[in-house]
């Protein structure tokens, strides 16, 4: 029973207002890692506004409608309790993507984790890092050597060999990867990913500055402003802070790889790069090459005093990058032994 000189629908107007304004609030307040509570207060007025109109109930807030298979996931999925166990104080995880091919005995695989284990420092960052593995066997040989794995199940696509670059099963992986890190932001979760054929040496992550939302890896830099996106971007090192707009930033990313089906993640961000951090209101930037090296931009040499990591980027084959990063990593273990001041 309404009081009388008090309808239903002025009830119903006074809820939905007041829903309005909780919505206002929550704007003004700093960005949280998922949207899903400004999206809670947005399904309250669509609730308020069906029953007003007499219309069927709105769709419960922050469901997920991915595109497509790209990220499967199952009931019993572990990846939260897996990110929630590695993550820093900050909610932070490194990760890295491997196959087969790449985690066998004395592949990659090893050679990554071994080169935490001779860095500066590197060691307490290993109980940060998952490895994520697109195959059964890659996965196996991950337990046996490293605590914090995950099988992203591709539905039957094989991917543990080596993927001929920009072919269709490359393109799809860099996807599925795309897709992978997205959901690590969705989670709440903020990372530094890396690809498996990058050494090692120092915390790349004191070379981001603290009010950057994504950062990413380049092939060659160009002068000294770090913002200036005039680079070319390379997907081998990105991070990302979980953030409403970091989210929003990459499903842009994804969705814009509809228009443009021929084109890998780092390429398509090329393209779209400044647009789409100026729509999402993404602080982007570039990382130096003499911080994150590699073997694409060799002008700057190879400075150990500086270095942080050292990408196989620009050799073909998984042959040439193993013997390669494995005579940069010797080259590191001979500048450690000459150089008594840096300690763990």
């Amino acid at each position: 029973m309404v009081a009388s000189g008090f309808s239903m629908r002025d009830l119903l107007g006074f809820f939905l207002g007041a829903a309005v304004a909780a919505a206002c609030i929550v704007l003004l307040q700093p960005a949280a890692p998922c949207p899903c509570g400004l999206a809670a207060l947005v399904h309250q007025e669509q609730e308020l506004a069906a029953l007003w109109n007499g219309t069927a109930r709105a769709a419960p807030p922050c469901t997920t409608k991915p595109a497509d298979d790209m990220v499967a996931t199952s009931p019993d999925d572990e990846l939260p309790e897996l990110l929630r166990r590695a993550a820093m104080d900050d909610k932070t995880v490194i990760m890295t993507f491997t196959n087969e091919a790449f985690s066998a005995t004395g592949s990659l695989l090893d050679l990554f984790l071994q080169s935490f284990r001779l860095g500066v420092r590197t060691v307490p960052l290993l109980k940060h890092l998952v490895v994520v593995a697109v195959d059964t066997k890659a996965y196996e040989r991950c337990q046996q050597v490293h605590p914090f794995c995950h099988h992203l199940r591709t539905n039957g696509t094989d991917y543990s060999g080596e993927l001929p670059f920009m072919k269709k099963n490359y393109l799809d992986m860099m996807w599925r990867r795309n897709r992978f890190q997205a959901r690590v932001l969705q989670l709440g979760y903020s990372f530094v990913f890396t690809d498996v054929d990058i050494v090692w040496f120092r915390n790349p992550l004191l070379r981001i500055p603290v009010g950057v939302d994504f950062a990413m890896s380049c092939d060659k830099y160009y002068g000294d402003n770090p913002y200036d996106l005039n680079k070319k971007a390379n997907g081998g090192f990105v991070y990302a802070k979980a953030s409403a707009r970091t989210v929003a930033f990459y499903d842009g990313w994804y969705e814009a790889w509809k228009a443009y089906p021929d084109k890998n993640e780092q390429d398509l961000f090329d393209q779209l790069k400044r647009e789409l951090s100026a729509r999402h209101g993404v602080a982007a930037q570039f990382v130096d090459t003499a911080y994150l090296g590699g073997f694409c931009d060799r002008r700057k040499g190879r400075d150990f005093n500086k270095l942080c990591t050292y990408h196989g980027n620009c050799l073909v084959g998984l042959k040439s990058k193993l013997e390669k990063l494995t005579g940069v990593l010797d080259e590191w273990n001979e500048f450690r032994a000459n150089n008594a001041a840096l300690t763990d």
